[in-house]
């Protein structure tokens, strides 16, 4: 297992903190963000896709479950919140399971609630709230 921290004193090194994730996770697809709510998951994602060439308006995906967003390279990013669901027999049968191993990104909020389901492979995101916008981003790679 690999691991990184990351410490950011204000949500102004946003940026930073995306491009360490990115450098980090490199060719790894899955990556799993956790963190308390309103810790920043979703502000985090918002910056990772946005470096990557995500154009479009990025947005959690609590009740639709997934979102899907292409970059101006080509590239396709699924991100998923999994915060509303009772069962993981739901997140199946939304497909989840393809998703995860389409080769494509996948940014995935809540991933506890289906830790059964997911591939071998990932990137951990976790995200602790600091005082003020301090966050500590602690990445390990399994």
């Amino acid at each position: 297992m690999n691991e990184k921290v990351v410490e950011i004193p204000a949500l102004a090194q946003l940026p930073v903190a995306a491009a360490a994730v990115w450098d980090f996770a490199k060719d790894e697809n899955i990556l799993l963000f956790e963190g308390e709510m309103a810790a920043g998951k979703t502000t985090l994602i918002k910056e990772i896709c946005r470096q990557a060439g995500v154009e479009e308006p990025v947005s959690s995906p609590t009740y639709a479950l997934v979102n899907e967003y292409a970059s101006n390279r080509g590239e396709v990013f699924y991100h998923f919140d999994f915060y509303r669901i009772n069962d993981p027999r739901e997140a199946l049968d939304m497909g989840a399971t393809e998703y995860f191993y389409s080769g494509n990104k996948c940014l995935i909020e809540w991933p506890s609630l289906v830790q059964d389901l997911l591939p071998e492979h990932f990137v951990t995101v976790t995200i602790a709230k600091g005082a003020g916008e301090a966050r500590t981003i602690t990445l390990k790679k399994y």
